[in-house]
C-alpha cells in the first residue's frame, strides 16, 4: 500500500535528513537551504526510489561542462533518461560513493540502454570544480559522465527549482572548504523530459541497477 505525501521542498528536505548529508570533513552537515518548489511523493516500503506525483521540470541551466563547452541541459538532455546529482569532486564520501553507484549501476545495462542514459553532475563548488578537474573524476568513473560548472547563483537556483539544498562554500579558519548540500539523484523520464523518481543518498549500485532499464523506459521502477 502507498502512502502520499504532499510536502514542500522545505518539508521533504527534512523528511529526507540522510538524503541531506554533506561530505565529510571537507565538506560538512546537512543541506539547508531547500527552495520553496512543491512536491508530492508517493513512498513504498521496499522501494529504492521515491516517486514524485508531481513530477519536477528540468532546471533551465546553461553552464561550462568537463570538456570547457557551453552545456544546455535542458537542449542537450532532451529526449533522454537523465539522473541529476548536485556535488562535488572534493567530496570524500557521499558524492564520489554515488556517483560510483550509478557507474557500476550503468555498466550492467545493455549497450543501447547506456547510450541512451545521461548522468549529470553539477558541482556545488564551482570555484574549485573547474572542467579539468570535473573531467578527471568523473573520467575516472565513467567517461561518459557530464559534470557542470559555473557561477554558485545560477547552480543553487538550479538546484531549488527541483527541491535540492546547497549553501554557498564556506572557508574555515584552519583551511578546510565546507560544502553543504542535498545528496538526492533525480530521475528524469525521456517521455516528458522531467524528474519522476528521487533516490536518496544511500540507495545501492544493484538498487540503480534494478531500476534503471525501466526509469530509461519512463516506467515507474
Amino acid at each position: 500500500m502507498r502512502t502520499t505525501f504532499k510536502l514542500g521542498a522545505v518539508a521533504l528536505t527534512a523528511a529526507c535528513a540522510l538524503a541531506l548529508a554533506g561530505c565529510g570533513s571537507d565538506g560538512s552537515g546537512g543541506g539547508s537551504d531547500a527552495g520553496n518548489a512543491a512536491a508530492e511523493v508517493s513512498a513504498a516500503a521496499q522501494q529504492a526510489g521515491t516517486v514524485l506525483d508531481t513530477p519536477f521540470a528540468k532546471p533551465n541551466l546553461v553552464l561550462t561542462d568537463n570538456h570547457g563547452k557551453p552545456y544546455d541541459l535542458v537542449k542537450q538532455t532532451a529526449g533522454h533518461p537523465v539522473l541529476l546529482y548536485f556535488g562535488y569532486t572534493h567530496c570524500p564520501d557521499v558524492c564520489p560513493t554515488t556517483m560510483s553507484d550509478i557507474a557500476l549501476a550503468k555498466s550492467k545495462l545493455s549497450a543501447a540502454d547506456q547510450a541512451a542514459l545521461r548522468v549529470v553532475f553539477v558541482s556545488s563548488d564551482p570555484e574549485r570544480d573547474t572542467p579539468a578537474r570535473l573531467n578527471a573524476w568523473l573520467g575516472a568513473m565513467d567517461k561518459s559522465f557530464i559534470g557542470l560548472t559555473g557561477k554558485f547563483a545560477t547552480i543553487q537556483a538550479a538546484a531549488r527549482s527541483v527541491g535540492v539544498g546547497i549553501s554557498p562554500p564556506v572557508k574555515e579558519k584552519d583551511g578546510s572548504v565546507t560544502v553543504q548540500h542535498g545528496a538526492e539523484v533525480l530521475a528524469f523520464w525521456p517521455k516528458d523530459d522531467k524528474a519522476h523518481v528521487l533516490y536518496l543518498s544511500g540507495t545501492t549500485a544493484a538498487q540503480y541497477q534494478h531500476d534503471l532499464p525501466r526509469l530509461i523506459r519512463s516506467q515507474t521502477p
